[in-house]
């Protein structure tokens, strides 16, 4: 289970402080000298590894789903094995995809403190530590939630790192938009953990998850986009203007809008995640709309304020999310 959510802070905020206050030294790519690696602080770099901030987001989109399935509250260590498998899943995901993009991970700045960069850990140790989490999650899931979850989990796992960051990433400037697939599937590994099935309800948030995707990573990639320009990274932001970037953003913000309301009237939901739904709705479309009105006026730098959208993404799903694990309670 994997998600393409982005960390809100570069790569040196977090647990590269961390790092650093517990010895880790910062290596820049032309030099490549001996790295002194303490215990602590190669345990925190292989924390790293995993991505923890972004975790956060997934299990913000896995847990709730499984109260919606339930219409109550789930086994609660039913709960705790989702979670668990889910993190190591996307753990493991994270992992591999810092193994094969740690060429151009040394080269960016939003990226220059990730272990593989620091040498905080080998290449190979990452390698095999990311593989290890991916049969070790797969298991997990199968021999203690089911297989259908098992299967889906390592489905993301591998559109993350095979068809997104292999394939996708370095080739088109769709790239977000189609390998964003995985860290929709969470919500369909929440639903199956509980049910071990499939219904329509897991696949409306899969397409919101799907839709929501583009406008919250684009207008991190506008700021940016100079790093991923440096690199040969086709990131929409890098090929087109801020104006048609920004007219995508809208229109994939309002598909998501629509679809998230689809909820209600098939019967999944009722008015209090509506109401939610509604009125997070219409703020993130009011931001959307500000961005674009202001690359209309060719507005850059600072003022251009496209990071105010992408950190009201993550609210917005978090916001979305709660209400749906809280919608079940207030139906009676």
């Amino acid at each position: 289970m994997c998600v393409t959510a982005v960390e809100s802070r570069p790569a040196g905020g977090g647990t590269s402080h961390a790092l650093q206050a517990m010895g880790a030294p910062s290596r820049s790519p032309g030099n490549p000298g001996p790295v002194n690696r303490p215990f602590g602080a190669r345990v925190m770099a292989f924390v790293a590894l995993t991505k923890p901030r972004i975790i956060e987001l997934l299990l913000i989109t896995t847990v709730p789903v499984m109260f919606l399935a339930e219409q109550g509250v789930p086994d609660l260590m039913l709960v705790l094995l989702t979670c668990v498998g889910g993190y190591l899943s996307a753990g493991g995901a994270n992992a591999l995809n810092m193994y094969i993009d740690r060429d151009i991970d040394a080269l960016m700045e939003r990226t220059s403190q990730r272990p593989l960069v620091t040498g905080m850990v080998s290449p190979r140790e990452c390698l095999v530590f990311g593989v290890s989490l991916a049969v070790v999650s797969t298991l997990l899931f199968g021999l203690t939630v089911n297989w259908l979850s098992a299967w889906l989990s390592l489905g993301a796992l591998l559109f993350y790192v095979v068809v997104y960051t292999m394939i996708l990433k370095r080739r088109t400037s769709q790239n977000i938009v189609w390998g964003g697939i995985a860290g929709c599937l969470p919500v369909l590994i929440g639903w199956s953990s509980v049910t071990n099935s499939m219904s329509w309800a897991p696949v409306i948030l899969f397409l919101v998850m799907f839709f929501w995707t583009p406008p919250h990573y684009w207008p991190l990639s506008m700021k940016v986009k100079d790093d991923y320009a440096r690199v040969g990274v086709p990131m929409l932001p890098v090929l087109a203007s801020n104006k048609v970037v920004a007219r995508q953003i809208v229109l994939y913000s309002w598909v998501m809008v629509g679809v998230s309301l689809l909820l209600q009237p098939l019967g999944y939901t009722g008015w209090f995640y509506t109401i939610v739904a509604v009125l997070c709705g219409a703020f993130w479309l009011k931001e959307a709309h500000g961005l674009q009105s202001r690359a209309k006026a060719e507005i850059t730098g600072a003022k251009l304020k496209e990071m105010r959208l992408f950190h009201w993404s993550i609210t917005y799903v978090s916001l979305l999310f709660v209400a749906v694990a809280v919608d079940p309670f207030l139906r009676f």
